[in-house]
């Protein structure tokens, strides 16, 4: 199963207050559903290819509601030819849009009353009914971290990301062909997300694969430096050996005050050793305690030497 499909699962089976039951099935409803008017009578028919969004809204209406639903399944003709459910509301379909905030005096509504999701723990239920319906999220293996939920018009989307917004998660909005995309790409918004529509071992799932990759990078990255660090210090070991090599083959070596003698023997002793390994070496050889700037400072000396013996 892909890992939308286990987010859908998860957050289907999240047990919730009978008002956060309402505002979940308004998200579901409003996004899933068309009315339809047969005697005179307003019936919803909604329609899914998800098996999982079609059980929690003929639970959620049932238990809600008490109605009774037609099920139906076909088999879409396309190259997917994935199943579409489609539930049939006989019965007490205005009733039902009127209690859920979908529709007034006016006809059907653009987003649910405000009424429906102005408690924080109905707003998350609401959001997580939009999800069931249109959400998906990229397999936290990808590094690309991407949530988003498919919306028919602006409106609507500028609803969610102000509803998402609540909770401190920033979303955005992006057209993709005639539906409205309100999308969430920032890894730690995800997870916050995952949270708070209620699929906790999902965002379990999606932490531990987060926290493995920047392990991972972070150790590359350490590594990574540890080895140009290294080899900056056999350059500049090379370097210095061949000033101080170039000391001794003009005579010089023997002029050279004691200390930069001692600091020119040492370096040739240990070529490959970095100036904190080489101001080790030198205290256990000569007793005396050096600074790593007060190593550099006496091999810039050396250097001075040698450029000056070259000059001659």
């Amino acid at each position: 199963m892909s890992f939308t499909t286990d987010i859908k699962q998860e957050i289907a089976n999240v047990e919730l207050e009978k008002h956060c039951r309402k505002a979940q099935l308004s998200a579901l409803i409003q996004l899933t559903s068309s009315l339809t008017i047969s005697k005179g009578n307003l019936g919803v028919l909604v329609r899914s290819e998800s098996p999982t969004t079609s059980k929690r809204i003929v639970y959620l209406l049932k238990d809600l509601y008490g109605v009774d639903t037609k099920l139906q399944i076909a088999r879409k003709t396309n190259l997917k030819k994935n199943n579409v459910y489609t539930i049939a509301i006989e019965e007490r379909g205005r009733e039902i849009l009127e209690d859920l905030g979908l529709y007034t005096s006016r006809g059907l509504e653009s987003h649910p009353s405000h009424e429906i999701v102005t408690r924080n723990c109905c707003a998350a239920s609401y959001l997580a009914g939009a999800f069931l319906a249109y959400g998906s999220c990229n397999d936290p293996q990808n590094p690309n971290y991407h949530l988003e939920i498919s919306l028919p018009d602006i409106e609507y989307a500028n609803f969610l990301v102000k509803l998402i917004s609540r909770f401190d998660i920033s979303a955005k909005i992006a057209r993709r062909r005639s539906r409205y995309i309100v999308y969430i790409k920032k890894a730690d918004y995800v997870s916050g997300f995952l949270a708070l529509i209620g699929a906790h071992s999902a965002m379990m799932r999606f932490e531990d694969e987060r926290i493995g990759r920047d392990l991972k990078n972070s150790v590359s990255r350490i590594d990574n430096c540890e080895i140009a660090n290294s080899e900056k210090s056999i350059r500049a070991g090379e370097k210095q050996i061949k000033h101080i090599q170039a000391i001794i083959d003009n005579g010089k070596f023997e002029k050279l005050p004691e200390k930069l003698r001692n600091v020119a023997e040492t370096r040739m002793k240990y070529p490959e050793a970095s100036l904190l390994e080489l101001c080790d070496f030198y205290q256990k050889k000569y007793g005396e305690v050096i600074s790593k700037s007060g190593m550099k400072h006496r091999l810039n000396k050396i250097e001075s030497y040698a450029d000056l013996e070259n000059k001659k």
